[in-house]
This record gives C-alpha cells, structure tokens and sequence, in this order.
C-alpha cells in the first residue's frame, strides 16, 4: 500500500458552463468519461479530507483548466477552494494499491 491517497475530480456543472462558453460546437466534457487519478498526500481520517484538499486544490484547479483549454487568459481569474469544490465533484479513495514490479516513475521528468 502507498502513502498516498487518491483523488478524481469530475466536472460539475459550472464548469460544464465554462467549457460551453469558450466554444459555440456544443462539446463539452463528460463527467462520466474516465478522468485522470492524482496521487495526493495521504488523508488519514474523513476530517482531514478539507486540509488535504485546501492544499493542493490550486494545481489540481489549473491542470483541469488546462485539460480542456490552454489559454489561460480565459481561464477564471480568482479561483478559490470554494470555487473548486463547486466547480468539481471530488472523489477522494484512501487506499492505494501498487501491484506492479516496477518502481514508479514520473515520464515527465526522464530524459
């Protein structure tokens, strides 16, 4: 087991909203599509969920903004944890299972 927690992040509809705005084709994303897992710091009990959460909710915010569209000028301008939280809904898994051999590495980084 790692220590480390799991969190998904599904688009709620203000988000939805956003994405429609930006382009008049009527797609938008599908909170029911397969949506990318981030390893976050461990959340030990349910209480610690929201200080986890406040922690890391900026980056997690940027990279789903950056998912879908890539000019930050478009993006909105003050986002908040209570933004996020209305934006997105969490998922939050506690435990994290490595079953591969192999060592983890991050692609982004290798040369």
């Amino acid at each position: 087991m790692l220590n480390r927690s799991a969190l998904v992040v599904r688009p709620a509809k203000p988000y939805l909203e956003w994405a429609r705005a930006l382009d008049d084709s009527g797609i938008v994303p599908d909170p029911q599509d397969e949506q990318t897992v981030y390893l976050i710091p461990p959340v030990e009990l349910p209480e610690d969920e929201g200080a986890v959460l406040e922690s890391i909710y900026k980056e997690v915010f940027e990279r789903e903004l950056f998912g879908w569209h890539t000019d930050e000028s478009q993006w909105p301008k003050r986002r908040t944890y209570k933004m996020f939280l209305e934006w997105f809904n969490i998922e939050i898994h506690t435990i994290v299972e490595d079953l591969c051999a192999a060592p983890i590495f991050d692609d982004e980084l290798e040369e």
